[in-house]
């Protein structure tokens, strides 16, 4: 049996244990940014629909089973279409300033529009660092949801302000989004209270023990006195932030052109009525839970041969 895959129990990386701020985390664009030569969009937001097994054709170099079909895990993702609601123009590390771009009745779900539009032209500062763009997603477009979620994402391009101003009032498809090897960030399952036990991976004390089975054996020394933050306690578990590093994306595609919907729709979730992308692998996160996922900046060799012609799947 090999190595479990997993961080260590109770490891302090992971600190502090509590819940995500947001649903959508933050990306540190710098390091994703490195690597990139396909002009476009660093990201795109995505909602989780649900697993399923696909069969793809292995066509990796000097795999065992090359030229064979394969069962392999897949996560199913909805992926409505975007649009860019402001434009933010960075000096010096901060935002000098936000052009709005965008005024949909959507948006009016959650945040104030100004009731026209002002020239972008003449709104955009002669002097910036770097151009990233808020988009939203049509939300409206899915069976599930109709508020539209909203993040920051960064471009890639060697002209940034002319390839923003080819996406002002256009709808952005997810094939428009071409990467192969993806980094997937969203929060994890929320747990709510739970003991020590399944919180950091304690071992059950012999059932005689005094004072319960269930709990740590010592809270620390008499010296100092009081509780250190290393001491395994009873506390928050899941609703955290987390980035599944090199997943491989096997296909994308419309439900017009390929229906891969259940007769009666995905458990908790419904159909899917716009676009989907299918990843090799498990997804964090409940269905319906917003997705983002960005260009792999540190590219493994094993994920990197991969070569995969999908061919469909088991639901």
């Amino acid at each position: 049996m090999g190595a479990p895959k997993r961080p260590r129990w109770s490891s302090l990386q992971y600190w502090p244990r509590k819940r995500a701020e947001k649903l959508i985390p933050s990306v540190n664009w710098k390091p994703v940014q490195g690597d990139v030569k396909t002009e476009g969009l660093l990201g795109y937001l995505l909602y989780k629909a649900a697993m399923a097994t696909a069969v793809v054709k292995d066509e990796t170099p000097a795999s065992m089973t090359k030229g064979k079909k394969i069962a392999v895990p897949v996560t199913i993702l909805e992926a409505p279409n975007m649009k860019v609601f402001s434009v933010r123009f960075y000096r010096h590390g901060k935002v000098a300033k936000e052009v709005v771009v965008s005024n949909d009745k959507d948006l009016k779900r959650q945040l104030k529009v100004p009731k026209e539009i002002k020239n972008f032209d003449a709104e955009a500062p002669k002097e910036f660092d770097d151009i990233r763009v808020i988009v939203y997603s049509l939300a409206s477009q899915t069976d599930f949801k109709k508020t539209p979620d909203l993040i920051e994402l960064a471009i890639n391009s060697k002209n940034k302000l002319a390839y923003v101003k080819t996406l002002i009032g256009k709808e952005i498809t997810i094939k428009d989004f071409k990467y192969e090897l993806v980094d997937v960030r969203g929060s994890t399952r929320g747990k709510g209270l739970v003991s020590a036990i399944k919180r950091h991976g304690l071992s059950l004390k012999a059932h005689k023990s005094e004072k319960g089975v269930r709990r740590p054996g010592s809270l620390g020394p008499w010296h100092p006195a009081r509780v250190t933050f290393r001491t395994p306690m009873a506390g928050q578990l899941g609703m955290f932030s987390r980035v599944h590093y090199n997943q491989k994306v096997l296909t994308h595609n419309t439900i017009a052109e390929k229906n891969i919907n259940k007769g009666t729709g995905f458990k908790n979730y419904g159909k899917i009525a716009s676009s989907y992308i299918i990843i090799e692998g498990s997804v964090q996160g409940p269905v319906k839970r917003q997705i983002l996922i960005t260009p792999s900046f540190r590219p493994t060799k094993y994920q990197a041969k991969k070569k995969y012609e999908f061919q469909e799947v088991l639901v």
